[in-house]
């Protein structure tokens, strides 16, 4: 497994030793000593997720205020584009983004510290998403901010006019007025 850090250095893209041959393959999708071995970082998950979209489905962008969480994001069937925005007023990146294509051909994760939104774009027919959580969902703590806000201008790939979203996600707020994290 290997650590890579992205423009926002605490965003990791992690990629593991995948085995394979005429059969098929086989990875290692998690395994604590490795990750903390790669990454540097002693996190604990306590919480999997797992979600199936279709193709134009964007999801985000999401974080909880109180109760943040770090999360490790893969996808398991099909393709989204990934992003990881930086919502630490002390961070030298705070207000930019990172995206990464996630999929199940390129088996590659994004570890998504505390202080960041998180959201996806699905950019194949169907996407399977599967994240582990350093904390419990709190829907109390959850906010969202507009996935179209021109304050952070992220350049969603692929996308055929407007996207599908959620009735919370429509509602997202801009990010000049988004509860931030100090």
């Amino acid at each position: 497994m290997t650590a890579t850090p992205t423009a926002i250095a605490d965003v990791l893209l992690i990629e593991p030793r995948v085995f394979g041959d005429d059969r098929g393959f086989f990875f290692e999708s998690y395994n604590q000593h490795a990750f903390r071995e790669a990454s540097g970082l002693g996190v604990d998950f306590v919480q999997d997720n797992h979600s199936k979209s279709a193709r134009n489905v964007l999801r985000g962008l999401h974080y909880q205020i109180r109760q943040p969480q770090g999360k490790l994001v893969r996808v398991v069937a099909g393709e989204v584009y990934d992003v990881a925005v930086d919502l630490r007023r002390g961070s030298k990146t705070f207000g930019c983004w990172v995206g990464e294509v996630l999929s199940a051909d390129n088996k590659r994760q994004l570890w998504i510290p505390p202080g960041m939104a998180h959201g996806f774009v699905v950019l194949s027919e169907t996407a399977e998403f599967l994240y582990k959580t350093t904390d419990y969902w709190a829907p109390e703590h959850e906010r969202c901010i507009a996935w179209n806000d021109p304050t952070l201008a992220i350049d969603w790939p692929q996308l055929n006019g407007e996207p599908l979203l959620s009735g919370k996600d429509a509602k997202g707020v801009a990010f000049l007025q988004a509860e931030l994290f100090d």
